[in-house]
């Protein structure tokens, strides 16, 4: 009897049949027009920096009065990030430091206890609060040389906050002065007149 072959026999049974992928493509035009929509909004929206400025109030020249010698500290701003110092204007003794807080500001702290020892505390009236305060009597005028830095004038006004110096104003640095830094051996040879010309110059 004849046998009639079977088809396929010799055939491996089909395996899945897999679907062709197809390459995906995003479309990023509207990315970015969001993002520079986003762009704009926080440039109109943010607060830019603003820039960081100090206050000075300055005084009215028709406001000057006498000062006691005994109150006064001179703080002349030198080259190198120095800082020269004298008291008074009778016989001042010229003494240099830094802008540390070992050196320029325990030198204020030291007259200003001085200056409280001798005169006591002055009391006035806060400018926010309006309430009654104790101050000194200290008053400190800063001079910077042409050879300082205007970092070193920067220092010199913090640390008359940080000291809570109430009297302190900066005035040019007269000739007397610059020759006492270069020669304090000499002496400074000031008088009252020439103080008032260097305020006003």
């Amino acid at each position: 009897m004849a046998e009639t072959p079977i088809a396929g026999n010799n055939q491996k049974p089909p395996g899945k049949i897999r679907s062709k992928k197809m390459s995906t493509r995003v479309d990023l035009t509207p990315m970015v027009d969001l993002g520079f929509l986003l762009i704009t909004f926080f440039m109109l929206t943010t607060t830019l920096a603003k820039p960081r400025i100090m206050a000075l109030v300055m005084p009215d020249d028709a406001g000057r009065q006498d000062l006691a010698d005994s109150k006064a500290l001179t703080l002349l701003l030198g080259a190198n990030d120095k800082v020269y110092w004298y008291e008074g204007i009778e016989n001042p003794k010229l003494d240099s430091s830094d802008f540390s807080a070992a050196g320029l500001r325990k030198v204020i702290l030291d007259k200003m206890a001085r200056v409280q020892e001798k005169w006591g505390l002055e009391t006035y009236l806060d400018a926010k609060t309006s309430e009654p305060r104790k101050g000194s009597m200290l008053y400190v005028m800063i001079k910077p040389a042409e050879t300082s830095r205007y970092r070193n004038l920067v220092d010199a006004l913090d640390e008359m906050a940080v000291c809570r110096v109430r009297y302190y104003t900066i005035l040019n640095i007269s000739g007397e002065e610059e020759s006492f830094i270069k020669t304090p051996e000499l002496g400074l040879h000031f008088t009252p007149e020439q103080q008032a010309r260097a305020i006003t110059r």
